[in-house]
């Protein structure tokens, strides 16, 4: 997808729209929501805090592999994003990029039944649906803060690798020891000069494979240690690490710091909805009702026993999503719409 295409697909002024299914979030479930929306015969508008299409896989994680997408042995976030865009072009979506959902009102018969859904949006726009499905994943996040990089972002510290090539021939430093810094660390030697990994821990988060993986290459491995100063003038020049266990410093040369060490979280409006929440999650059945009539929720955000976080879990709750939908809009229609491989 061109930057110009991301670009139009958040330009639809602010206004009232009419649909019949409003998806808040646009990252991979939501896009292919938007696909299955399509393939019921339904309008879809998709909202999104985010300015681009893709949610936090465009925000985070571009040029990392994905390896939990059936089809696929490998592919880049940017790539399986591009390919959702693509296949929910058929639905003729409506993209609502960078505003947030802000408050939910229902609309009810004379039969005391919920026939509707108001929800406003965060620049004074409103959105009719009939139905909702929350893929929002984690909500809004913002990185945990590395302690000692305080000032530094935009000068050398970032959290995200966004493109790789932006660190050839640097000396890249890594923070973290959960997959993203993992996976990071196995990428960025294509290119940097240097690249160091430094993890307060010596057990990590990230997939035993792919510890192993990085573990091959020159990667140099400063664990149990903590990043405790970042050295520079106007850029990073080096930083400063310290052993847990010794409390030795050493200065590590630098031109850019990764810190990778996880993110904040939050509903946001969400959480006043009145929908049943266990922690961060939106509690769903089996259906992925909510606790609200007509609001459904799959991904990341939706939440049962036995929950397998996984982008592929993901595209199976938001498609059983969307069919239950278009039954609480249609109670005539089937729940299984057939194949989609027979269709005309």
């Amino acid at each position: 997808m061109t930057d110009e295409a991301r670009a139009a697909a958040g330009a639809t002024p602010a206004s009232q729209l009419d649909v019949d299914l409003l998806i808040v979030g646009a990252g991979p479930v939501g896009l292919f929501g938007a696909y299955y929306a399509g393939f019921r015969g339904l309008s879809v508008a998709l909202v999104d805090s985010l300015p681009e299409i893709g949610g936090q896989v465009t925000a985070m994680y571009p040029e990392k592999d994905i390896y939990d997408v059936g089809g696929f042995a490998a592919v880049k976030g940017r790539d399986l994003v591009d390919r959702l865009v693509e296949q929910a072009a058929s639905a003729d979506p409506t993209y609502l990029l960078g505003r947030t959902a802000s408050s939910l009102q229902s609309e009810v018969g004379d039969d005391g039944e919920v026939t509707g859904l108001n929800v406003g949006l965060d620049d004074g726009s409103t959105v009719k649906a009939g139905a909702m499905v929350l893929t929002a994943g984690i909500g809004k996040f913002t990185p945990r803060p590395l302690p000692a990089g305080e000032g530094w972002e935009g000068r050398g510290l970032t959290f995200f690798v966004s493109s790789f090539e932006q660190y050839r021939d640097k000396d890249v430093v890594v923070v973290g020891g959960g997959d993203s810094a993992f996976d990071w660390a196995l990428h960025l030697p294509t290119v940097a000069r240097s690249v160091t990994l430094v993890h307060r821990r010596e057990k990590f988060r990230a997939a035993v494979s792919t510890v192993e993986k990085v573990r091959q290459l020159p990667v140099d491995m400063r664990i149990p240690a903590n990043v405790t100063q970042v050295i520079g003038n106007d850029w990073v020049e080096a930083v400063e690490v310290t052993d847990v266990a010794t409390g030795e410093a050493t200065r590590v040369k630098a031109q850019a710091v990764v810190a990778a060490l996880g993110f904040l979280a939050d509903l946001g409006p969400l959480k006043e909805w009145g929908l049943e929440l266990r922690d961060r999650y939106v509690m769903v059945d089996t259906t992925m009702r909510t606790a609200l009539p007509r609001v459904f929720a799959a991904g990341d955000i939706a939440g049962y026993t036995g929950k397998l976080r996984l982008i592929a879990t993901g595209f199976g709750e938001v498609a059983t999503a969307v069919n239950n939908a278009a039954v609480a809009l249609n109670p005539s229609v089937s729940l299984f719409p057939g194949h989609s491989s027979g269709a005309d």
